[in-house]
This record gives structure tokens, sequence and C-alpha cells, in this order.
């Protein structure tokens, strides 16, 4: 659907999908450079859990939530496990994890809303993160998509989580699949392609018993079966392994690097 385009203000970048704007809607994908890491010179670390200095990376965030316009102090985040556990955040739950670790939602990889000004936020380094908007009612969802998540169906089931808690129609949701891995960079093995049962047409053959994986086509089947239809997903289609420059990445980085964020909020 929409194209995916970059802002920058205060010395911060991030992606988006500019369509999405006309929709009273927030969001972005930050990018890596413009902060202060000690795991990263410069680096725009937006992650408490990777062993940065905590100060930095709250001046990091308040960076990024000034630039792209979003309250942190309202802004909503999880403790990711690479599972597929959804939380309904509610008015309670504004706030948590924005400003320390200890307050985030525990054990969870979708988070989900319908209350207006209260930003959805999750970190990955090349993990897929897709978003969820409801063109019909303030419902938004953010996934954090990495191989479990993908093979376990994550995308699907928060699509089918938005119709059940906030009455949303798949076919009146917009996805935005963003930056992550791609299937140039990211090979699995044969585990991997066996659990993905119904998908093995994003497995290419990439040597004895491996193959590159892609999460992007992976994510959108999965959508356009939970109803989504495929006019309405947008795909960034840059790997962050492969701009390893403008984007962190774990795998390129042996795991020793900092976190993106994607943020979604309703105005």
């Amino acid at each position: 659907m929409a194209g995916f385009a970059f802002e920058e203000k205060d010395g911060i970048r991030w992606g988006c999908f500019p369509a999405w704007k006309d929709l009273g809607v927030g969001h972005g994908f930050t990018c890596r450079r413009g902060g202060e890491s000690n795991l990263t010179p410069g680096g725009l670390n937006m992650a408490l859990h990777v062993g940065d200095d905590p100060e930095k990376v709250l001046r990091n965030r308040q960076k990024a939530a000034r630039a792209m316009g979003f309250a942190l102090n309202r802004t909503a985040t999880c403790a990711q496990v690479h599972g597929t556990v959804l939380a309904r955040v509610t008015e309670e739950e504004a706030g948590r994890g924005a400003l320390e670790l200890d307050t985030t939602l525990p054990g969870t990889d979708g988070l989900l809303t319908d209350c207006r000004d209260l930003p959805l936020m999750l970190f990955y380094a090349d993990c897929t993160p897709v978003l969820l908007v409801d063109t019909e009612s303030p419902a938004i969802a953010v996934l954090h998509a990495g191989w479990r998540g993908s093979v376990g169906r994550i995308a699907q089931k928060g699509v089918q989580a938005m119709h059940q808690w906030y009455g949303t129609r798949p076919e009146a949701i917009l996805a935005g699949i963003g930056p992550s891995i791609g299937p140039c960079c990211y090979e699995v093995d044969e585990k991997v392609r066996d659990r993905a049962s119904g998908f093995e047409g994003c497995f290419t053959p990439h040597g004895t018993g491996h193959y590159l994986l892609n999460l992007w086509e992976l994510n959108r089947q999965q959508l356009v079966e939970a109803g989504v239809r495929p006019e309405h997903i947008s795909v960034a289609g840059i790997c962050t392994s492969c701009r390893n420059e403008a984007y962190f990445s774990y795998r390129k980085e042996k795991g020793k690097t900092g976190r993106l964020a994607a943020v979604l909020w309703r105005k």
C-alpha cells in the first residue's frame, strides 16, 4: 500500500508510512544515530535491558519522543520474550516501562489499546515490528515478530485480539511491517522451517539444511489469512543487517548492540 519514508527533527531520524498521517495516527521506527550510548558511540539505543547506561537510554527516549511528538510519560512498553502473548493496555497501564525497566509489562510480545494519546512501544534489532491500525475505531496494536513469534502466528493473533477486544473488522485494518532483517540475510535451519507449516514458500534453500527466511512475507501472508486486505499491508522493505550503518542488527553485531524502537499511538 503506502510507501516508506524518513523524517528527521533535532538530529533524530525515523521511518514511517506517510499515508497514515491522514488517519490521526502517530508512528515511527527509530534509526541508529543521534543519541547517547555506552554500547555504540552516538547510538540511539532505546532499550533499558541490554546493559546500557539507564540515564543515557532515558535521554535517548526523551529525544525521540520530543522529535516524533509522542508523550513518553504515557508510553507503555513490555519485556519481550519472543512469544505470542498479547496485553490489553488501558489507562491503568499508561507509562508502564517508559522511565524504568521494573514497571514494564512482563512476558509480552504484543500491545493493544483503544486509548488515545497512549503510545505503545516495542524494541528490536532484527526482529520484525508489525503495526496494526483500525480505520474505524481508535484500536491499534504493535507486535514483535521474530522467527518464534512469526511461526507462532503473532500477526494473526493480533488481528484476532483486535476483533475480540475492540470489535475491529479485519478488512478495516491497515498493517505496517517495519525495517527488520531481510530475506537476503536471515539464515535459519530446518527446525525453524519445520515449525512454519503452510508457509514453506517463505524459505529459500541456502546450503544443506539451511534456508533464508523472509519474515516480511511470512507475516504478510498471515495477515492476509486473518482477513486483512493485501492492499492494506505496507512493507518497509529495509534490511537492518544490510543497513547496519543506519540500524542496530543483533546478528550482524553478534548480539552486542542497542535496540531500535517501533512506536504507535492514536492522537
